[in-house]
């Protein structure tokens, strides 16, 4: 059934500030949010400017904020995009009232004009984690480079990302540090460490591991896994990444250890992380390492600017609970070496 629907697009040019224009659409809930944004473009305003080409979440160029969140908008719909709206503003929702879609940007790149982002710092941070086989190997030309299907098989996830820039958009580590390549890199990488024809390995998890720019400048917000249109879910490709850095590593005081070491024990004391504490203990050591320590002032700082530094923390109410889950895959950790050594 056809409703009407008003459009709030989030308007921007070049250093410029944003401002909100307003279009009336009458639409069908199986209108897809692309479909309405075409006609805004053929029918009311011909200088609204987006990106599109597929239509069929393939290509990922149509990436967008939509109500708040980053996704396809040839994947969302009017229907699903109102009925998530009321749900999250039962409060203030009247039911006479126009529901309203808001469409805007992407985050953590600078806008070209409107809905177009510059997305130069998304490329170039992939290009930091080499996203290609390594050419060492293919100096054997008497065969080709074949996998079993069970070697292809892992790198199905990630081969699955269409580099939409959803996960960039929404990452919290990014938008404090620079520095951080970002989880859609991440994700790649991650399909780089497991292909069975990349002969670099060990050079990569070495890259990997460098400082915040790698594994550990993620802050585990989930906020990538939970925009991701292809569930290739780039947090758990990061944990895979840092578990095989962490089985590599012999040297018990090294930051990586101490990163998985502060972030169980912050959770089994709290139910959550302190941040306050985590990167006190992990940089700095305790005060042991002060260069570390002075190396988070800027990173604290601009945490502090953007809302995103708590000064307060309440333990969960589940603290307990979570203690005695940690408990129990620590036993049972335990268990398992015990039966490999025998």
């Amino acid at each position: 059934m056809a409703m009407e629907v008003l459009f709030k697009v989030i308007r921007q040019k070049q250093n410029s500030s944003p401002t909100v224009q307003n279009y009336l659409l009458e639409v069908e809930p199986g209108n897809t949010i692309l479909d309405c944004l075409n006609r805004i473009k053929w029918e009311q305003d011909g200088t609204l400017a987006f990106r599109k080409n597929c239509r069929n979440t393939i290509c990922g160029s149509c990436a967008m904020r939509i109500n708040g969140r980053s996704a396809l908008a040839c994947k969302e719909n009017v229907g699903s995009e109102i009925a998530r709206f009321v749900t999250l503003d039962t409060k203030n929702s009247h039911a006479n009232a126009i529901p309203e879609i808001i469409i805007a940007p992407l985050g953590n790149m600078p806008v070209v004009k409107d809905l177009v982002v510059d997305m130069s710092g998304f490329w170039n941070n992939l290009e930091k984690v080499e996203p290609y086989v390594s050419s060492v190997a293919r100096q054997v030309p008497e065969r080709e480079f074949l996998q079993t299907p069970s070697e292809r098989s892992r790198l199905d996830q990630t081969g699955n990302c269409i580099m939409c820039g959803a996960c960039y958009s929404e990452c919290n580590a990014l938008e404090v540090n620079p520095d951080f390549v970002g989880p859609h890199a991440l994700a790649k990488a991650y399909r780089m460490v497991e292909d069975s024809r990349d002969s670099n390995t060990e050079n990569r998890l070495e890259n990997y591991n460098e400082g915040t720019k790698g594994v550990w400048g993620c802050t585990r917000c989930y906020y990538c896994d939970s925009v991701c249109p292809m569930e290739v879910a780039p947090l758990e490709q990061i944990s895979k990444i840092k578990q095989k850095i962490l089985a590599r590593k012999e040297k018990s005081d090294s930051r990586s250890i101490r990163h998985r070491k502060v972030l169980v024990d912050l959770v089994k004391a709290g139910g959550w992380i302190d941040e306050r504490q985590f990167g006190l203990r992990v940089v700095g050591n305790y005060f042991k390492d002060l260069k570390g320590l002075l190396s988070l002032a800027p990173l604290g700082l601009r945490m502090i600017a953007r809302g995103k530094f708590p000064f307060s923390f309440e333990p969960s109410e589940g603290t307990e609970q979570v203690r005695s889950l940690i408990e129990a895959v620590k036993e049972q950790e335990s268990c398992e070496r015990s039966k490999e050594g025998s």
